[in-house]
């Protein structure tokens, strides 16, 4: 079965998450949005993290990978790797990331009050 091209060449749907976060209809739980923020907030940093890498190599003309610690340079390798095989990626992520924590943070709804059933899950 082949891919929907729209899907593939926008894999981000920020707007629509926060579209339904704003309405009502994407609803998370206290302890699961918390996490998912967390989580979010983690891979904005590593995105943010290769951003500035890139943005501090294209203001050098010459860089040399053995002046750099071994962390680092495995740091820039793959930062460089990702901008060169999908150029503007990286900078589109950090936009739709964003969107991501805010939708989420729109969608939290404190969790059920002490003693009341905490799953959803339909009984057998």
């Amino acid at each position: 079965m082949l891919a929907d091209r729209d899907a593939v060449s926008d894999p981000f749907a920020g707007e629509l998450f926060l579209t339904l976060a704003l309405e009502g209809r994407l609803v998370i739980d206290a302890v699961r949005a918390d996490a998912a923020i967390a989580d979010l907030q983690r891979t904005l940093s590593a995105v943010q993290n290769r951003l500035h890498v890139l943005r501090v190599r294209r203001g050098r003309p010459t860089w040399w990978m053995d002046d750099l610690p071994d962390g680092l340079a495995n740091d820039v390798v793959n930062a460089i790797f990702t901008d060169q095989l999908s150029p503007g990626r990286l900078e589109q992520a950090e936009i739709e990331l964003r969107k991501y924590i805010e939708a989420v943070r729109c969608a939290r709804r404190p969790g059920p009050p002490p003693g009341a059933a905490a799953s959803n899950a339909p009984e057998l």
